[in-house]
């Protein structure tokens, strides 16, 4: 990982030749219209922040490597309108984050979508805090509003700030739900983060501390309550075609800080991507495994629940009252 020990004072002013945020407008296909911010660490890495689909991640590199997967769709603009059914999967661009929720996470439901929400919603910029070389102040950050809202309520806002630090291989994302209607509102949340190749490849490894439950299904069982070493990322799997794939649900114990870790590490590549995030804010991670020829690709999700009820504890926000979640990313070679 690189350091920050500014090898650049004295031969730089202008940030931008090292890196920094960059506006601009997708200009073609499904996508066109659709803000975006590039965010370049001066490290190799680099992202793009989706400002019309929630602030998500899409895009992320190390170097030349990509770390996240991509929908054979892409990019789509938003929809804000409740989508029913699977409708959600036809604007699934995949990356390095898509958000879910509010409302509802998981598969549909008679009066819910796949996944709510939340992640096709545009965002109205606050404010971008660009790097200052001169006097020092390495930071920079996005910070937007998104809102999930209708006239009677459940009315929840979302304040996303996401920053890195020239000269550090790091993405932070501190997200501030809060209630904005004058009754309680159900609140869930999760982090949809979905690694790709050729971070994942066969041989790889899916690294987290903590104990792996298949959620019940056939397919998961056959994965999850086997001999089958579920933390070592497969070939391309002929039982993965189509909508082939295992979940399992990972009870992660956390460090002395109450702090979570989890992630993908290719030795053969010597890269890693991992994600920290406090047990006590995000207590449920989902393993998502879907191996499928061309569609190759594992997501590991911290969320508020689980994507299947399995009757864990519900947060509900009272009128005017806030949680704050956090999401940091590490990338390491």
């Amino acid at each position: 990982m690189a350091k920050t020990n500014c090898p650049w004072q004295g031969k730089v002013t202008n940030h931008a030749q090292i890196g920094g945020i960059e506006l601009a407008t997708l200009e073609n296909g499904a996508g066109r219209g659709t803000r975006i911010a590039n965010v370049n660490t001066g490290t190799g890495l680099r992202y793009k922040i989706l400002i019309d689909r929630a602030c998500d991640i899409s895009d992320a590199f190390f170097n030349q490597y990509s770390l996240c997967w991509h929908s054979h769709g892409g990019v789509t603009a938003p929809s804000p309108a409740k989508k029913p059914g699977l409708e959600w999967l036809y604007s699934f661009f995949g990356g390095l984050v898509a958000t879910c929720g509010f409302s509802h996470i998981g598969g549909p439901t008679a009066e819910e979508g796949l996944h709510g929400r939340i992640g096709n919603q545009p965002a109205e910029l606050v404010s971008i805090i660009q790097p200052d070389i001169a006097a020092g102040k390495l930071d920079m950050s996005i910070t937007a509003i998104i809102k999930e809202s209708k006239v009677f309520g459940p009315s929840l806002e979302l304040k996303r700030t996401i920053s890195s630090m020239l000269g550090k291989s790091t993405i932070k994302i501190c997200d501030v739900v809060t209630n904005r209607a004058n009754t309680p509102s159900l609140l869930k949340l999760l982090y949809h983060c979905n690694f790709g190749w050729p971070l994942v490849d066969e041989g790889a490894d899916i690294i987290y501390n903590g104990k792996c439950t298949s959620f019940g299904r056939d397919c998961d069982n056959e994965l999850f309550k086997s001999k089958h070493n579920y933390k070592k990322i497969p070939a391309p799997l002929e039982t993965h075609r189509g909508s082939g794939e295992a979940c399992g649900f990972i009870d992660v114990k956390p460090d002395r800080n109450g702090v979570c870790t989890t992630g993908i590490v290719n030795r053969k590549l010597g890269l890693s991507a991992m994600i920290k995030f406090k047990k006590k804010q995000l207590p449920y991670l989902t393993n998502w495994q879907h191996f499928g020829p061309g569609e190759y690709v594992t997501g590991l999700e911290p969320g508020t629940n689980l994507p299947f009820d399995m009757g864990e504890k519900k947060i509900f926000l009272k009128p005017q009252e806030s949680r704050t979640f956090e999401l940091e990313f590490e990338i390491g070679n």
